[in-house]
């Protein structure tokens, strides 16, 4: 059985005649009638009385009319939704994002997205980026945004944002009022960093390790205006992304944005390798592109 025999059945059923259904499904009556006939025989039941002027159905050509019915109109559902799926009228996709990244540069791509997409249902997961790998590599969610580096043995990498650390240091700090500091020039200071879960914090003990020590770590959070507010109270120094400074109070800190040897905080968009990755994932990674990416030209992350 298959859909084309429960189609031109029904239309026969429709027109109570062969021939007028064959005429207006612009196919042969001979060869309408077979399709009906093998139905009719895969069955084992006779679904039209043909011993009359009029095709009428029968008992079981009644029933077989109703749910024939139903698996066609489920069908042409099917097609409908699929078909909207590829061309973003619908779709749905879950996403992760560390906190301060989220909070830096994906509110205008989400809000903007939106507009253009009303019905792709993004479902943001908020975890730091060590968490959102785990998560992507178990199935939990569908993309990330991470900072480099990843194992790209294991993930797709698709960079996205290019930026470095800056240092913020309280008012009254020695350092305050200098243009430039060597990172090994920290090497007894006391430092807010965030929690071990995001990548920022291997980040900056990695730059550290590589001037020859390691960082003194007073304290960890996983929220950067609560380590804007410690250093506000004197309570260390922190290597903060240059988005996160620009909201800080010169009023309050110090921000000092040359540092040697700088540290970058590079993004990207991350899936597992060889990953389904549905069409509207596909499609937020496309206009994620052009928005962070002036000028950047679409690009298939399956290809």
């Amino acid at each position: 059985m298959d859909l084309r025999q429960l189609s031109y059945f029904l239309e026969v059923a429709r027109y109570a005649s062969f021939s007028k259904a064959s005429q207006a499904i612009h196919l042969s009556q001979p060869t309408l009638s077979k399709m009906v006939k093998n139905l009719e025989d895969e069955l084992g039941l006779v679904l039209l009385d043909r011993s009359t002027r009029r095709v009428v159905l029968t008992e079981a050509g009644r029933v077989v009319q109703a749910h024939a019915q139903t698996v066609i109109n489920a069908s042409q559902q099917l097609l409908a939704a699929v078909l909207d799926l590829k061309e973003m009228r619908q779709g749905q996709f879950t996403l992760g994002l560390p906190p301060v990244i989220g909070a830096s540069f994906f509110p205008k791509v989400i809000a903007e997205f939106h507009q253009i997409h009303p019905d792709i249902t993004i479902q943001i997961v908020e975890e730091g980026g060590k968490r959102i790998e785990q998560l992507l590599l178990e199935g939990e969610i569908d993309l990330g945004v991470v900072v480099l580096p990843v194992d790209e043995v294991v993930f797709e990498v698709v960079p996205i944002v290019k930026r470095h650390l800056n240092l913020v240091v309280p008012l009254e700090h020695p350092l305050s009022n200098r243009r430039k500091v060597r990172l090994a020039e920290l090497k007894e200071e006391p430092f807010i960093l965030f929690r071990q879960e995001f990548n920022l914090h291997d980040r900056v003990k990695e730059a550290c390790i590589g001037e020859g020590f390691e960082p003194r770590v007073a304290y960890e959070s996983s929220q950067w205006d609560f380590i804007y507010e410690l250093i506000c109270a004197n309570q260390g120094i922190s290597l903060l992304p240059e988005t996160i400074c620009a909201k800080l109070d010169p009023a309050k800190v110090r921000v000092i944005r040359q540092i040697e040897p700088g540290i970058h905080w590079d993004l990207a968009i991350i899936w597992k390798k060889g990953g389904y990755i549905s069409h509207a994932a596909q499609g937020w990674i496309d206009f994620a592109l052009r928005v962070l990416i002036p000028g950047s030209s679409d690009r298939n992350p399956s290809s």
